[in-house]
């Protein structure tokens, strides 16, 4: 190792304050757990979960950096310590003497100083590598006392977590001989295979060359010091936090090295990005491209320090293009770790994912941009013990979400946004969910597809309140919660529950559009179906549904519980021993009291009179119930721009049928409104008239074709 490495002093660690970051104090009980621990984990499980290299063998998914100390000059060390450490007498090196020695490591491990000292004695007196030989004689004899001794000593040596020890032990001489000593833990019926794996297995690709040997003998020591950690690491619960800081601290600081090593090479990233995006790159070489840069993203992104310029160099180099590209590739590993360097930029610098898809969405019209591959990744996973992938989902929400799109882009250019995302985007979302219930009997669906609809409809509570304005739109238009409540027969409970969350979900918004378009459309017909199969059971399904009907109850939503007390009471009889239903028709019983004192309080109305309500102005708001980022983002409507804009009047005589079905015409007063304003209405689902001859039906139907009873406009 070079010198110029450690007088960076690795780790933070001063030997003259006499504290370090690394130093613990272990209990007497500790101490007893770990020499007795009888359990450990096996070789083989070690060598497939704990270390896996990447592209040079550096990056590894079980080392997770919790703190980096600061680097600063490491200084000499002082005399009086160099005084202290002589102290320390250390046994002769010879065979006979290994209990002794393991008692002498062991014994140190309660005392900060001790450790300090002992730490010393082994660097100043080349100790490490005299138990190194006396290691190969010990296995070419086969002495397998001995060896369970040097495993206990150079674990203890570990333990001492002291970085001038780190330098001698991970070095190209001694780091062979230091696994070796690991191999033979006395709790292992056989000895392990580290040496095989460090020198067959895990060999060090170069996919890329590195034209620096330093840089390329740095990445070979610190994934030596990965392996190793992994192997002797107990388990957190065995020790408090902090345990072998200095080791951790030791590899974060070589791989930030390793990190500005590699930035400091103008031609190494262009040309990693190169060959990611050159058609003739063989698969397995893209493949070990991509797990380079998904575990260099992970580690860079964790610096705040250099997070900024990172981000930008990805950003010259076209990383979301890129990452566009991988992602629509058959190759599944390949597709896995572009998402993965995906979800990253969105956690640390959602501002440039979201400025990049909202470019795409004005500049192309065609069916290769990004927020597409993620919605057709998410719903057609090859997984089938998967289906939809919940980090797309994340990644998806995070990028829709108006709210967090309002701290980058400007109120017009939101809905401008959504109006694109609506208009070209969300079919690709809801197209397995609208295959799925074009038949009456959805409950046929495997496992799989079960999981991607699951996933689908949680994406779309998350749009029900989030996008009120254009979801309602959406839901209605397309029918949408019809076809979500065909899922409740499904077999697949999760599924089922999803469904019935959904529509939860709109309810909960208390909108009297909604509540109207639910009513006409009979749509409670498949939720008390669905008590009525449960009514038998205690599952989760049928407390979800009485969650739903009582909140109805508890915030009195009149229109619907007159709908389920008007055309279920009779089939919920069967449940009536359920308070929710008797208390709902409580309500409904007192809701009709009240409405009879009122009618009987207003004097009569001669036949032919009428009874005309005053002109309303319905502001735009409360009409579209708008969430926050929309709100904020809305153009102004006609009725608020122009002050002698008003809704048509209604003219009814009786106040309360005109109540009742005032909602109705809500949306052809905003069809009227986008239409005088010069906006595109082709969202509105049906026609004005339409509305006006639904309206005229509703009222005739409840009220009889009596002359009293007339609505004009």
């Amino acid at each position: 190792m070079s010198p110029a490495f450690w007088s960076l002093g690795v780790g933070g660690m001063d030997q003259s304050e006499g504290s370090e970051p690394g130093d613990i104090t272990m209990t007497e009980e500790h101490l007893g757990h770990l020499e007795g621990q009888k359990s450990r984990r096996t070789v083989q499980s070690e060598l497939l979960s704990c270390f896996p290299l990447a592209l040079f063998g550096c990056w590894c998914h079980s080392v997770e950096v919790t703190h980096i100390y600061p680097s600063r000059v490491r200084r000499g060390i002082p005399k009086e310590m160099g005084r202290i450490s002589r102290l320390v007498e250390l046994p002769s090196c010879e065979l006979h003497r290994l209990g002794e020695i393991a008692d002498l490591v062991t014994s140190v491990r309660l005392s900060r100083v001790r450790k300090e000292k002992l730490a010393l004695a082994l660097k100043n007196e080349g100790y490490i590598p005299k138990l190194l030989q006396l290691f190969q004689v010990c296995e070419n004899v086969k002495n397998t006392e001995g060896l369970h001794l040097l495993f206990d000593i150079m674990r203890g040596i570990l333990y001492l977590d002291k970085a001038i020890l780190f330098e001698v032990m991970f070095s190209d001489e001694c780091i062979l001989g230091v696994v070796g000593c690991l191999e033979y833990d006395p709790c292992l019926a056989q000895p392990g295979w580290h040496r095989e794996f460090l020198t067959k297995t895990a060999k060090l690709q170069e996919v890329i060359p590195i034209r620096d040997p330093e840089l390329r003998q740095k990445i070979r020591h610190t994934s030596r010091a990965q392996y190793i950690q992994a192997i002797i690491l107990p388990n957190p619960s065995d020790f408090e936090e902090g345990f072998l800081s200095t080791l951790t601290s030791f590899i974060s600081s070589s791989k930030e090295e390793i990190l500005h090593g590699l930035l400091k090479d103008e031609e190494f990233l262009p040309e990693v990005f190169a060959q990611l995006t050159n058609e003739a790159t063989a698969g397995e070489q893209r493949c070990e491209l991509m797990k380079f840069l998904k575990e260099f993203c992970a580690f860079s992104l964790t610096l705040p320090e250099k997070r900024d310029e990172f981000l930008q160099t990805l950003a010259k180099l076209g990383i979301l293009p890129t990452l566009e590209m991988l992602m629509g590739m058959d190759d599944l590993q390949v597709r896995s770790a572009a998402t993965d360097v995906l979800s990253y930029l969105v956690e640390f610098s959602p501002a440039m994912v979201q400025e990049f898809v909202m470019q795409e969405a004005r500049q192309s019209e065609n069916d290769t941009q990004l927020i597409i591959e993620i919605m057709e990744q998410m719903t057609s996973s090859p997984d089938p013990e998967f289906g939809g992938d919940n980090q797309l989902m994340e990644i998806l929400c995070a990028l829709i979400d108006p709210e967090k799109m309002l701290d980058t882009a400007s109120n017009l250019e939101i809905f401008e946004f959504l109006d694109i995302f609506y208009d070209r985007y969300i079919h690709v979302l809801t197209a397995p969910l609208l295959a799925a219930t074009s038949e009456e009997c959805p409950g046929n669906n495997n496992y799989q597809t079960a999981e991607i609809l699951a996933s689908v409809l949680e994406l779309l509570s998350f749009c029900v309140e989030r996008h009120k304005y254009h979801m309602k739109i959406y839901i209605i238009k397309k029918d949408l919660l019809r076809r979500t409540l065909l899922l409740m027969k499904s077999k697949h409970k999760f599924l089922a529950l999803c469904s019935l969350r959904f529509m939860r979900r709109i309810i909960g918004l208390k909108d009297e559009l909604y509540n109207h378009y639910i009513t006409l459309g009979n749509l409670f017909e498949p939720v008390v179906n669905a008590v009525l199969d449960n009514r038998n059971n205690c599952n989760l399904l049928k407390s979800a549904l009485m969650e739903l009907f009582e909140f109805i109850q508890m915030e009195d939503i009149q229109l619907l519980i007159a709908h389920v007390v008007e055309n279920f009471s009779d089939a919920l009889e069967s449940v009536k021993y359920i308070h929710t239903f008797q208390g709902l028709k409580t309500k409904y019983e007192q809701e009709k009291d009240q409405q009879n004192q009122e009618l009987n309080s207003v004097p009569s109305i001669l036949p032919g009179e009428t009874f005309v309500e005053k002109a309303v102005v319905i502001d735009m708001d409360e009409d579209l119930q708008l969430s926050e980022g929309e709100e904020k983002a809305a153009p102004m409507s006609a009725a608020s721009s122009n002050p002698t804009y008003t809704t048509l009047s209604t003219v009814v005589t009786a106040h309360k049928v005109g109540e009742k079905f005032w909602n109705l015409f809500r949306i052809r007063d905003l069809f009227l409104s986008r239409q005088n304003a010069g906006t595109d209405t082709s969202f509105v689902p049906f026609t004005a008239e339409h509305y006006l001859n639904l309206s005229f039906q509703a009222v005739t139907e409840k009220c009889g074709k009596n002359s009293e009873y007339l609505i004009f406009f």
